[in-house]
C-alpha cells in the first residue's frame, strides 16, 4: 500500500487590515470631526515611537480619565508643542 501524498491546504484568509509595507511611514486617512465632515477629511502620517510599558500604561490611563483615545491626547500635546505657524 503507498502512502497518499500530503493534503495542500489552501491559505487561511487574512481577518481584518493588512499594515502598510512600512508602517513607520504609512499615511493614515482619518475623518476630522468638524462642521463639513465630507470637506475634513485629512490624510496623516503614522508616527511610531519607543517609551517604556510603564509610560505607555501612564499615557493610556490619563487618556482614558480624560474620555479621549490615546492617539487624539497625543496629536493634541504635538500641535500645542509644533504649531503650525512655526516654521
Amino acid at each position: 500500500m503507498t502512502k497518499s501524498p500530503p493534503l495542500k491546504l489552501p491559505p487561511r484568509p487574512v481577518i481584518g487590515r493588512r499594515p502598510a509595507l512600512d508602517p513607520a511611514t504609512a499615511w493614515v486617512h482619518r475623518e476630522d470631526g468638524g462642521a463639513a465632515p465630507a470637506k475634513s477629511q485629512v490624510f496623516t502620517a503614522r508616527l511610531t515611537i519607543d517609551v517604556t510599558p510603564a509610560l505607555r500604561g501612564r499615557i493610556k490611563v490619563t487618556a482614558f480619565q480624560r474620555g479621549m483615545t490615546a492617539a487624539d491626547m497625543l496629536r493634541e500635546l504635538l500641535e500645542r508643542e509644533y504649531p503650525e505657524s512655526q516654521p
